[in-house]
């Protein structure tokens, strides 16, 4: 007999790293996969439709979000964001741990429809920083940079609804973090 996996919701500000930190717990962890999601945005550099995203225009979905086909969906400034629903069920019923890296809307949801997920926020080290990441970074132009870091504020005040939360001040930390919970919630929960 096969293990249930975790569902993992993970959310945290723009610029937070949380795909960074995804990406080290994915390397530590065998068990463990990333759930893709689809967006409406153009891809950014590098970024491999099926892969980092499924990206979708608007209508088709719009047409997906009207069949059921997402977990959660949202829409993020200006574009529609959303878990498809039966490969998370999939990957969770073969005893994989399934990642949601999601924005705070999205959690929200899951963690209303799936109250066995484990929810996790990460924390910039201080908001001086989650600042500097954003602009580091150069994707975005001057007034989504603003809009981010203020819908930062707001999102970092959701942490206490969320079953953990950790501070993303170095990226090996804060994946061992995650994987320790990963361990201890498998432990809990006897799988």
């Amino acid at each position: 007999m096969v293990n249930k996996g975790l569902l993992l919701i993970i959310s945290g500000p723009s610029g937070v790293g949380k795909g960074t930190v995804c990406s080290a717990v994915l390397a530590g962890s065998s068990d463990t996969v990333c759930s893709i999601s689809a967006t409406t945005r153009k891809p950014r550099p590098g970024e491999i439709d099926g892969e980092s995203y499924y990206f979708l225009t608007r209508e088709e979905f719009l047409k997906k979000r009207d069949n059921g086909y997402f977990l959660e969906w949202a829409e993020v400034f200006g574009n529609y964001y959303g878990t498809p629903a039966a490969e998370v069920d999939r990957l969770l019923a073969a005893g994989k741990n399934v990642i949601l890296e999601i924005d705070t809307q999205g959690a929200m949801k899951v963690k209303s429809a799936c109250p066995h997920g484990v929810s996790i926020f990460i924390l910039p080290p201080s908001f001086a920083e989650l600042e500097k990441r954003i602009i580091d970074r150069g994707t975005e132009a001057p007034e989504v940079r603003n809009r981010r870091l203020s819908c930062a504020k707001a999102e970092m005040e959701l942490a206490s609804r969320y079953d953990y939360s950790i501070i993303n001040d170095s990226v090996e930390k804060a994946a061992a973090k995650i994987l320790n919970i990963i361990s201890e919630e498998h432990k809990k929960r006897g799988c």
